[in-house]
Parts: C-alpha cells; sequence; structure tokens
C-alpha cells in the first residue's frame, strides 16, 4: 500500500464518517479523528453488506463509488453502536 491509497482511504473515511454522521445525529460528539475512523471501518462494513447482497462494491478509489459504500457502512456501524449503547 503506497501514499497515495492512504490518503485515499483517509479523505473518503473522513467524508463518508462526517457525512454519516450528520445523518445519525452524531456529529456534535464526534471530532474528525472518529469520523475518518467511522467511515474506513464504514468502508469495510459498506463493502461486506453491499457484496453479500450482490452488489459489486467500489474499493480503493477516490470516487462516488468508494463514497457512498463508505458512507453505507458508515450508517450501518453508527446505527449499531447506538443500539448497543442503549
Amino acid at each position: 500500500m503506497d501514499i497515495v491509497s492512504i490518503i485515499i482511504w483517509i479523505i473518503i473515511g473522513a467524508v463518508a464518517g462526517w457525512l454519516a454522521s450528520i445523518v445519525m445525529k452524531t456529529n456534535a460528539s464526534q471530532g474528525l479523528i472518529m469520523d475518518i475512523v467511522v467511515g474506513i471501518v464504514g468502508a469495510f462494513i459498506g463493502g461486506f453488506v453491499l457484496s453479500a447482497v450482490g452488489v459489486e462494491a467500489a474499493q480503493g478509489e477516490l470516487n462516488l463509488g468508494s463514497l457512498l459504500t463508505a458512507f453505507i457502512g458508515a450508517v450501518i456501524l453508527l446505527g449499531l453502536l447506538r443500539l448497543i449503547r442503549r
């Protein structure tokens, strides 16, 4: 994995995590680092979920498909965390 790939993961993670935190209303309690972590973990979850339902998930590129995959996974992750915290 080269430096460009790492930067792409961070950018997609940050944007997807931030958008998911806005949708799930956790934006006030999360910072930039948490948004990046949620987005990156969400990318893995989103890729797994989309593959399980038969949709080919975009991975490793800086495009709308990768962002959407990470966003879907991040929303799922934040939803699961909300259920666990209750």
